[in-house]
């Protein structure tokens, strides 16, 4: 890869490289070459080009992961138009509000999406086409429908012999030009729509093939866990994946753990890129019943056997994610430190990276052989941050950054790009975190989820419930405020407490010892007054944070 080739330039001489690898796979479906990949882009240019469609022209995509998606994706990109991702989960109010607001010609469904949308409560938009075949769903441009009916004999006008990698030429875009815009579900609310333009995705792309690159090869495996229509998910495991020539899978229907644990035994990925709860419940569930026994934890204190132990369990570790890796990458929130401290003890490959869709989402980052546990690594390459406090080693301070990889505002809304990002450039998260004298980065919490103790004192909710949840039957947890007192609110886990046969005022006593129990870690305006019990799962985002608002 030419290191000065902008973003599209970078997609085109992937395909061409890549021409007969295999590309794209719909987990237990149909397998894209990279050269299928490059001719269904062909065809949906010229599907943009006799409907209208300009440059800088906003086309939208709501639908799970799959090569499709995938594929039109890439094909709004390199044509030079702004593709406007839209998680599925939203719901058709929200669609409606998203279309209309970034003012979309063209939306891309799936099939969960297609049936639910009113193509009446989107009057701008041209046409709805069905992800999976492209076909028209609804349409009111008669130039679409005829470019869609006649669309493979305008193919075949176009590249009269057959279509060969020298066909490719995708649109050149400058680095300030608008590439996407992603609105946002985030845990507080309304929905912002972030502009990214092309630097940002070049940014980020350019540091993960220079520090993922090298240990990850091309023609590997990797499975796409993450939504696509999420930042994270997107860069990190798509666009990082498609440039650098990996075999990409797509799970294309909902990845329970069982599902993604299946999917890791059969495709055997060189790099996982996942949340923490995905990586929390498989090793819960399939590496600490193994590990956790007396006979272990004896060996593993044992000093020379110790050694033998850790290297075993690594390796079984290894395989339980299919047994090519290289490391796992975390994001999106911060991995249990119960979960975090055994993996690290064992020596696996393991890092915790942190950003935001406003930035592409890389801010921070480290390789497994340089964590510091409880981090998210050193500011990525094109990034400077800074700790707005008086002493950032040990006084919490906003995680302030700027850099090539932020965004350029949200759209139509200049109120909250001021906001956002101050006179001098910097955005401004609102996070809290310390940072190391060697510029690790320790997350503290969220500015709106800060709480305010009787006094005055800060409390970070996260802390606690990290503490909380490596407890005897909690599944996860979020801690509250109810007049100046803290609540535990607590989801337990179910599975377990069935096949147990623990009743429900058992698990209440449970969970009241452990309320004791952790009252001792705490300080005082910390401790918890009371514990609840949620029958039922928190609500979540796509990324899976959970949407604190709905339980304050």
């Amino acid at each position: 890869m030419n290191s000065m080739s902008g973003f599209n330039k970078i997609i085109e001489e992937s395909i061409r490289n890549n021409w007969n690898n295999d590309a794209l796979t719909d987990y237990q479906g149909a397998t894209l070459q990279y050269h299928d990949v490059g001719r269904k882009i062909a065809k949906l240019h010229i599907l943009f080009s006799q409907s209208g469609i300009c440059k800088g022209d906003k086309i939208a995509l709501c639908g799970r992961n799959s090569s499709a998606w995938a594929t039109a994706f890439l094909a709004t990109l390199t044509y030079g138009a702004v593709a406007v991702p839209i998680q599925h989960e939203f719901t058709p109010e929200q669609i409606h509000n998203i279309v209309n607001h970034s003012e979309a010609k063209l939306l891309f469904t799936g099939d969960i999406v297609s049936p639910t949308v009113d193509f009446e409560a989107m009057p701008a938009l041209q046409a709805i086409i069905y992800i999976p075949d492209y076909s028209l769903y609804s349409c009111r441009n008669n130039n679409i429908m005829y470019a869609r009916e006649h669309l493979n004999e305008l193919f075949g006008h176009s590249y009269p012999e057959r279509f060969k990698p020298t066909d490719l030429n995708y649109y050149d875009a400058k680095e300030e030009e608008l590439a996407i815009i992603n609105y946002t579900s985030g845990t507080t609310g309304f929905s912002k729509g972030v502009m990214i333009p092309y630097r940002a995705l070049s940014g980020n792309l350019h540091f993960c093939i220079k520090h993922l690159g090298d240990h990850v090869a091309s023609g590997s495996n990797m499975v796409c866990i993450l939504p696509m229509a999420h930042m994270y998910g997107l860069s990190i495991e798509f666009i990082f994946g498609f440039a650098h020539g990996l075999h990409l899978y797509f799970l294309t229907r909902l990845p329970s753990p069982s599902l993604i644990a299946e999917a890791f035994a059969n495709v055997k990925p060189s790099l996982i890129v996942a949340v923490p709860l995905i990586i929390e419940k498989i090793v819960r569930k399939r590496i600490f019943p193994v590990v956790q026994t007396n006979k272990m934890r004896i060996l593993l204190n044992m000093p020379f056997a110790g050694k033998q132990v850790k290297a075993r369990i690594r390796q079984q570790i290894i395989e339980a994610f299919g047994g090519k890796l290289y490391q796992i990458i975390v994001g999106g929130a911060a991995l249990s430190k119960e979960v975090e401290d055994f993996l690290v003890s064992v020596g696996f490959p393991i890092t915790v990276g942190y950003g935001t869709t406003e930035c592409a989402p890389l801010i921070t980052y480290s390789d497994y052989h340089d964590f510091a546990p409880l981090s998210c690594g050193t500011p990525v390459d094109g990034m400077e941050v800074r700790i707005l406090s008086d002493d950032p080693q040990n006084i919490p301070g906003e995680i302030v950054t700027k850099g090539q990889n932020v965004m350029t505002g949200y759209y139509k809304n200049p109120k909250a790009t001021a906001a956002a990002i101050d006179k001098d450039g910097w955005y401004h998260t609102g996070d809290l975190a310390t940072m190391s004298k060697d510029g690790h980065v320790f997350i503290r919490g969220r500015i709106k989820n800060m709480l305010l103790g009787a006094n005055g004192q800060n409390i970070y909710p996260e802390e606690i419930e990290d503490k909380l949840n490596s407890m005897t039957m909690v599944g996860e947890s979020l801690v509250v405020q109810r007049n100046q007192k803290l609540v535990a609110l607590i989801h337990p886990d179910m599975d377990e407490a069935k096949a147990m046969g623990f009743t429900e005022q058992e698990l209440h006593d449970i969970m009241e010892q452990n309320r004791t129990e952790l009252n001792r870690q705490l300080p005082p305006f910390c401790r918890l007054s009371a514990v609840e019990i949620q029958n039922s799962e928190f609500a979540k985002t796509p990324k899976k944070s959970i949407k604190r608002y709905l339980y304050q």
